[in-house]
Formats: structure tokens, C-alpha cells, sequence
């Protein structure tokens, strides 16, 4: 019985859904590089060896500019359009490449930076970006505020020359090992909570920033704790305007939310549909009709996440920055995710349990939810900005 189910000549046009023979061209200048440089990932020893390997790898796909494709060509992109970074995108997760080490400068502060940041801090920061040089990590959530993201504590208050930061992050993916954070802190404590908010630049080296490593249930450590005391930052490292770090916020988690990664996860999530199809061709399943069934919905959510990664690029091919509608992406890629875990692990069978590759992905999906905004913050945000209904 055959049991392909994707077509993967379809391509990821805004309209017509069809590659032009440039867009061909380009994809398979892809592939070949990719062919020529891609190795089998390295045994690694520790998440420090992981890292170090990354930022290696990251050079190299810097030096041939294929990260941030979509960026100026002066700050090392190649100003590509919206669709030839989904077709990058595809090809470089369908060639099992590794994400990036330097993904939340690459997805979420270089993005806000070319769209808020001033001349200077363009210039300063984003080329090491792309090369991996300097590494970035995320400074939002907080104890008390994840969900709630504007009900931050955090507080710069100002001082001669800039602020001085005190307040407490955590969820902080690789603060450890990063140079820059992105953080939004409180400049303003009388204001309503969404207006009195600012968007800085943290140096993570310097003095009164303490990081902390979690261990999560995967047993790895990416996450962090961060301990903000007395941390002096410059004035010239505000991005946008004083008080109006809620719309500069709004950017990076649009662009967290709704532009490469989802790309990237469907191809991937391709795959893994694929592959259990496969394993119920092996196993001679096709009579058990519940667990077809699931395999069915894990194809059409699939799918679905497909269709939204079409609107987005349509939207993006129209200069527009991602709005409310990366909601629907991330809620989308939420569900799909953690269904198609549950359904791997029980096909598997007291097996899949102990299968290192599928129990990791079952145990990270459970944080899918949580991770990039919580699902019920995005049916709020869907519910009130997507379909005008009453708070």
C-alpha cells in the first residue's frame, strides 16, 4: 500500500502555488549547498559542546548568507523576498539541518531591530548576529508574569546616562551562553501597564546579571533563571521610544509566533507523519480504525498549519509586519504538535516510551503550549483582535 501523502513539488507562492523557474533555481542552489557542507551531528558531550558546535555551524551558513535571508544586504542578508525565505526554510528543514544556535537574535531581536532600532544599533548589532558572534536570549516572562506579559515587574528607573534595571526573568532559553538580552522593563510605574513599558538592550555580561540553568523533564538545560540587581543600561540601548516598549514587544512576538519557525515545523512535522504512516504499513495496522483515524487528523492539522504559513506569506509579500493572525499560527502549531506526540508514543507502543527520538519530542511538546505565549492568551488575542469580540 503506498503510503506518501505529501507533495512536496507544491510550493509556498503567496497566489499561484507554483515555482517560476527562478524560484526552482534557487531551491536547488539550496539543496546543493547544503549537500556540500551539512555533516551527521556530532555525539555531544554537553549542552556548552552543543553550543559550540552550533555557533561553528552558524558561521558557516553566515558566510555563505543564509541566515537572515530576508535582511538588507548590509547587514549581511540578501534581501530575499518573504518566498524565498519559506523556500530556504522547507528545503533546510526537510534536509534535517539543525536550527540555527543564535534563534532568538535570528527570529526575534534582529527583526525588531530593522524595524525599530536606530541607525547605530543596526549597525552595532546585527551583523554578529547573523555570524553567531554574539549570542541573544529573551528577557519577557517573568514568575508572575508570563501569560500576562504587561503585568511585568521588572523596573528601569532612570539614572544619569540610563537606567538601572532590578526585577527577575525566567524561561530565558540560553542566557547563559548569551552576550545581548532583550528586555522589557517597567520606566514608568504610574502608567497604565501596557504604556509604561520600555524595550532595552541588556549587556548579559555585565555587573549584577546572575543566570541561573533549569532543568527541564528532558533532563537538558537550555532554560534560565535570570537575577537582574542594580544593572546599569546605557540610554542609547533603548529600542523605539521611552514608554512604548508594548508596541516594539508586539513585533517580537509576532515574529515569535507567525514567520520562520512555523515553516521550519511543518516540513518537519511532514516527516513525522510520514514516517508513522509508514509504520502502520510495516506493522499491517490499516485495520485499526481508531488509530487510523488519528493519523488522519495529524495529516490535516498538518495541513492546516500549511494553510497558515500561505497567509502569512501573502501578508509578509505585501509588506505588512505579522499581526494577530501569528496567533493562529501558534495555537495551530500547538495543537498539531502535541497531538502527533501522543499519537507516535501510542502507536509505538511501552516501546516508543523508551525511543529516544520520539519520547523527546512527546515530552517537549507538552511545553508547545506554554512556550511563545500560552494557548489560552492566543484565543484571547484571537477572540479579541482577530474576531472583535467583547473582553
Amino acid at each position: 500500500m503506498a503510503v506518501s501523502c505529501f507533495d512536496t513539488s507544491v510550493s509556498f507562492a503567496p497566489m499561484d502555488l507554483t515555482f517560476t523557474v527562478s524560484e526552482q533555481a534557487f531551491a536547488a542552489e539550496v539543496r546543493q549547498w547544503l549537500a556540500a557542507h551539512l555533516e551527521p551531528l556530532p555525539a555531544f558531550t554537553g549542552l556548552d559542546d552543543e553550543v559550540a558546535w552550533g555557533r561553528r555551524w552558524q558561521a558557516q551558513l553566515a558566510e555563505g548568507r543564509w541566515v537572515g535571508l530576508h535582511w538588507p544586504h548590509e547587514y549581511g542578508g540578501r534581501g530575499a523576498s518573504p518566498l524565498h525565505v519559506a523556500i530556504f526554510n522547507t528545503e533546510y528543514a526537510r534536509a534535517r539541518a539543525p536550527q540555527p544556535v543564535n534563534r532568538v537574535g535570528i527570529n526575534l531581536a534582529g527583526p525588531t531591530l530593522l524595524a525599530h532600532g536606530a541607525p547605530e544599533q543596526k549597525a552595532r548589532w546585527l551583523a554578529p548576529i547573523l555570524t553567531a558572534e554574539e549570542l541573544w536570549c529573551q528577557l519577557f516572562s517573568e514568575p508572575d508574569a508570563g501569560s500576562d506579559l504587561a503585568g511585568l515587574r521588572t523596573t528601569a528607573l532612570p539614572v544619569e546616562g540610563g537606567w538601572v534595571l532590578n526585577g527577575q526573568k525566567v524561561w530565558t532559553s540560553y542566557a547563559q551562553f548569551a552576550r545581548w538580552g532583550i528586555c522589557l522593563a517597567r520606566t514608568d510605574p504610574d502608567a497604565p501597564k501596557h504604556r509604561g513599558l520600555s524595550y532595552l538592550v541588556v549587556d548579559m555580561h555585565d555587573p549584577g546579571v546572575e543566570v541561573r540553568p533549569l532543568v527541564q523533564l528532558t533532563g537538558e538545560a537550555e532554560f534560565n533563571e535570570v537575577f537582574l540587581s542594580d544593572v546599569f543600561v546605557p540610554e542609547d540601548h533603548l529600542v523605539g521610544e521611552r514608554h512604548q516598549g508594548w508596541a516594539v514587544a508586539n513585533t517580537t512576538l509576532a515574529h515569535e509566533r507567525g514567520t520562520n519557525f512555523p515553516f521550519k515545523e511543518q516540513v518537519v512535522h511532514e516527516t513525522y507523519v510520514q514516517e508513522l504512516l509508514e509504520l502502520v504499513d510495516g506493522a499491517g495496522r490499516w485495520d485499526d480504525v481508531a488509530m487510523v483515524d488519528r493519523l488522519v487528523q495529524a495529516f490535516v492539522e498538518v495541513r492546516v498549519l500549511r494553510l497558515h504559513n500561505w497567509r502569512t506569506l501573502s501578508r509578509l509579500a505585501r509588506g505588512e509586519e505579522p499581526g494577530a493572525e501569528s496567533s493562529w499560527v501558534k495555537l495551530a502549531w500547538t495543537d498539531m504538535t502535541q497531538h502527533l506526540s501522543a499519537t507516535a508514543l501510542d502507536l509505538l507502543g511501552p516501546e516508543g516510551a523508551l525511543a529516544g527520538r520520539w519520547s523527546r519530542q512527546w515530552l517537549w511538546s507538552g511545553a508547545a503550549g506554554i512556550a511563545g505565549g500560552t494557548s489560552e492568551v492566543q484565543r484571547t488575542i484571537i477572540a479579541e483582535r482577530i474576531l472583535g469580540l467583547p473582553r
